[in-house]
């Protein structure tokens, strides 16, 4: 059997969240010894990896709420980390385009939302100025919101991780490790891998696809289960690529919990248009006929996954179609750039979201941070995480020290 190591804290999970707490903790106490495990073998190669690559300005999100502050205080403190890392990056803003009358009282009042959460650069816009903004798109009225941007957040996730590292040479990032259980006794706690035992005074759990099952694992009561939402993504083809400069995004419908498919320039040059939303029978799966047992039964034997299917039939059903319809998807599409064609789109990759649901089939909001002795549990960090993630990481180090001791 193998030496059982001692560190101060075991970080379990590697995404931008993970790698953020890692920053955060190394900085704060540079002589603490710190693990990260990660169960794949690069960082970031989930929801971090797979997202959509954009830096969330925090317009949407609920004043006072969680989101709302921590997107805001992480979007600046990541720009402020891209700058002086040289992590690519582009703050060229977007637009939130109506079509239609009817979305005009939604438009304001996420216009008024970004201003109770302090969002910098924003102005309503004609649809004259959409014009000249984005020259093929179409809308009644818009609201443009230039502090939001696009990274590379996998590149951000590596150098947080190489920074911490280089504070403290004793702490390690470890990859192609899985969590398998933790065994508390007293003050410390013994974390079990597929590869060895540590001792531990901490730990903190950033499960993201899998934070329900680590928590369960880990002895936690959780009453929600994570269910996954695949988002499939379209490419703008090289003849079709000039239609989009910027970011583009429609007015998010309030009765679902998505901002609706939009266009997303990427750091690389390439434009994305999605995703879509639709139920993922594998959590950690990417392709349309993934399929996994485990991950079926877990999600399928749980009635809020019904309640939730029931409460959003319609819109389950258009999006799956959509799912396996070029032809759907670019009808959506074309609700703000009619002059789309087939041509000028094509098949591009997905990512699976994590979503913390309710027993009434109700998606739970805000990020869910909980502690649970010397242990800490992300329970739920959908969407803007990756934008929020320093200041999640420094929300979490704040928790360590206040509740748990940890100095």
């Amino acid at each position: 059997m193998s030496e059982v190591s001692s560190w101060d804290v075991v970080i379990v999970g590697g995404g931008i969240v993970g790698a953020a707490t890692l920053y955060k903790l190394q900085s704060r106490f540079p002589r603490m010894r710190v693990l990260l495990l990660e169960k794949e073998n690069a960082l970031a190669d989930h929801q971090t990896g797979h997202n959509s690559g954009v830096i969330h300005s925090g317009i949407y999100y609920k004043p006072g709420s969680s989101k709302a502050k921590n997107c805001v205080q992480g979007r600046r403190e990541l720009v402020a980390f891209a700058k002086d890392h040289g992590i690519k990056h582009d703050i060229c803003g977007k637009l939130i385009v109506a079509t239609d009358p009817e979305e005009l009282p939604r438009l304001e009042k996420i216009f008024q939302t970004g201003v109770a959460n302090g969002i910098e650069g924003m102005e309503r816009v004609t649809s004259e100025a959409i014009k000249q903004i984005e020259p093929y798109c179409e809308g009644i009225s818009g609201v443009r919101v230039g502090c939001t941007g696009i990274i590379d957040f996998r590149g951000a996730t590596g150098k947080m991780g190489e920074i911490a590292v280089g504070i403290q040479p004793e702490s390690r990032v470890c990859l192609g490790e899985e969590f398998l259980g933790a065994d508390q006794q007293g003050d410390l706690t013994t974390v079990r891998t597929t590869k060895g035992t540590y001792r531990t005074r901490y730990t903190i759990f950033c499960g993201g696809l899998q934070s329900d099952r680590l928590a369960l694992a880990d002895g936690a009561k959780v009453k929600e289960r994570i269910v996954g939402f695949r988002g499939d993504y379209y490419d703008l083809t090289e003849q079709g690529k000039h239609k989009v400069k910027h970011l583009i995004y429609p007015v998010p419908d309030p009765r679902f919990p998505f901002l609706g498919v939009h266009f997303t320039r990427m750091t690389d040059g390439s434009i994305e248009c999605g995703p879509n939303a639709v139920f993922t029978f594998k959590r950690e799966g990417y392709g349309k006929t993934d399929f996994d047992l485990k991950d079926t039964l877990n999600a399928l034997s749980y009635g809020g996954t019904w309640k939730l299917f029931l409460n959003n039939m319609s819109y389950g059903i258009n999006e799956y179609r959509r799912a396996f319809s070029k032809k759907l998807f670019l009808r959506t599409l074309q609700r703000l750039i009619p002059s789309l064609t087939m041509e000028d789109i094509e098949p591009g990759r997905a990512g699976v979201r994590a979503m913390l649901l309710g027993r009434d089939g109700t998606m739970v909001d805000d990020f869910r941070i909980e502690c649970r002795g010397n242990h800490i549990h992300v329970l739920n960090a959908p969407s803007p995480a990756a934008t929020a993630a320093l200041a999640i990481g420094q929300q979490i180090v704040d928790m360590a020290v206040e509740r748990s001791g940890l100095q």
